[in-house]
């Protein structure tokens, strides 16, 4: 594998945007009451073991965005276009797919997919972003 320099202070932004991004999409003011009702939780269900799930989520973020910045880097994205669009394929080709899959096979509603994916969509594309043009 190739080795070049990683901004790491670029990839923790990222992964906090992410985060902060998630807040807001399942939030009251967004998607989190059609999100509930779609998972058949309520708001508590929802809060118990909150530490451990954002933990876990940031975690997960960051892993993202350091696989993503390998994505940006060997596509050669240096600009803020380039940058969402390796998002978007990232997305496309790997989340939508098996996500979509796992939805069907679930018997889950598809809003519960376009919820979901919108979210991922949304900050991968922001991740990739930033992560092409902060190196």
């Amino acid at each position: 594998m190739q080795s070049f320099p990683i901004n790491y202070l670029a990839l923790l932004v990222a992964a906090l945007v992410r985060m902060a991004m998630g807040a807001l999409w399942y939030s009251p003011a967004l998607f989190v009451n059609q999100w509930l009702a779609l998972v058949n939780q309520t708001p508590e269900d929802m809060k118990a073991g909150m530490g451990k799930n954002i933990v876990t989520d940031l975690i997960g973020s960051f892993i993202m965005a350091f696989v993503l910045v390998h994505a940006v880097h060997y596509a050669g994205a240096t600009t803020i276009g380039q940058g969402v669009a390796v998002g978007f394929f990232n997305w496309l080709g790997f989340i939508a797919t098996v996500t979509l899959s796992t939805v069907n096979y679930e018997k889950r509603p598809t809003m519960l997919w376009v919820i979901n994916n919108g979210y991922q969509l949304i900050t991968l594309a922001i991740m990739g972003a930033i992560v092409a043009v902060w190196r």
